[in-house]
């Protein structure tokens, strides 16, 4: 006698399912997954999607002509370069038997299919938060090798701080242009300092950009709140004097910042990102579909194809190698 596969719901061991779980996926607390709540999304048409980037010419100090000059020369053309991506794809199979979607009374109902469904939503939605910003690079896949999509931090190439030693940034695929073809390097381990955290702010404002978010996970946050500015205690409100042991907006020589920790962001990393410039890519948004019944039991894929894009990296930037125990 044949039995029950492997990770199946049952007796022994919610909300209406729906065909489109998107907009489900859109609400699951966006507070806990904070660099998904704070970017942009768009429609992708393709598995590869590529975007254009210009860069202008850098500031001239001796851009002076005759009057009347009759034969001035061409400037360079302003041309963008092309930049891209592959779109990767996530997925959750949830099983329950027959019994167990009948039986009423269970605690919480957690044995039925619309909660399964719900609690794999929700382990997707912790999945994808995770594997968008890790120092990855992309990868075309194959017939028996899964696409990758290139995360945030493996696109930080420009305003970078790295540990000594090894560290080195990512590599584009093409000379100036394609995809992330090979993933940061790390480096030396170091202690984070806020000296560190302002060069990096002071280079993404050199680029033209205006960052507004450190990205940081728990530990990095604390220290941030404990050694950062000076002043990390402070009144959170007149009116009921309680003091805040922590510094949620960090005020830099070129604006401000909200340092947001994230369960699911690199232990070893501060991001410094504008996200008016990174978007999420989905090909397919989350859904599910009924899967073949094979026994006593009903399956649900649920499953989305998606990736990053990162329209200019320069808007950005990377303190990398950081120990925060130091």
């Amino acid at each position: 006698m044949a039995g029950l596969s492997s990770n199946a719901v049952s007796t022994y061991g919610v909300s209406t399912i729906r065909e489109d779980l998107q907009d489900a996926y859109s609400m699951i607390s966006s507070t806990e997954f904070p660099f998904q709540a704070s970017i942009g999304s768009k429609d992708a048409k393709n598995t590869y999607v590529e975007w254009p980037v210009v860069e202008l010419a850098a500031a001239s100090t001796s851009n002076r002509v005759l009057e009347g000059e009759n034969a001035p020369a061409n400037d360079a053309a302003t041309l963008a370069l092309r930049m891209g991506n592959y779109l990767q794809i996530s997925d959750k199979v949830a099983e329950v038997t027959f019994t167990s979607e009948r039986i009423e009374g269970a605690a919480g109902n957690i044995q039925k299919m619309s909660k399964q469904v719900s609690l794999k939503l929700k382990e997707l939605k912790r999945d994808i938060e995770s594997m968008i910003t890790l120092n990855v690079a992309a990868n075309a896949g194959a017939a028996a090798t899964a696409r990758v999509s290139a995360g945030m931090l493996a696109h930080m190439i420009s305003n970078t701080s790295r540990g000594a030693g090894a560290g080195a940034n990512p590599i584009l695929s093409g000379t100036t242009s394609g995809y992330i073809s090979t993933a940061a390097v790390a480096g030396t381990a170091r202690a984070a300092t806020e000296a560190l955290l302002k060069t990096i702010i002071a280079e993404c404002w050199a680029e033209g950009a205006n960052p507004s978010i450190v990205l940081v996970n728990a530990a990095g946050k604390q220290v941030i709140s404990e050694d950062f500015t000076g002043v990390a205690t402070r009144y959170k409100d007149a009116e009921d004097k309680k003091v805040v042991a922590a510094i949620d907006v960090y005020v830099s020589d070129f604006g401000e910042l909200q340092i947001v920790p994230s369960r699911f962001f690199s232990s070893t990393d501060m991001l410094i990102y504008d996200p008016d410039y990174v978007r999420m890519l989905w090909l397919d948004p989350v859904k599910q579909k009924e899967l073949a019944r094979t026994g006593h039991a009903e399956r649900r894929l649920i499953w989305g194809e998606y990736g990053l894009q990162v329209d200019n990296e320069k808007a950005h930037g990377v303190v990398a190698d950081i120990n925060w125990a130091l």
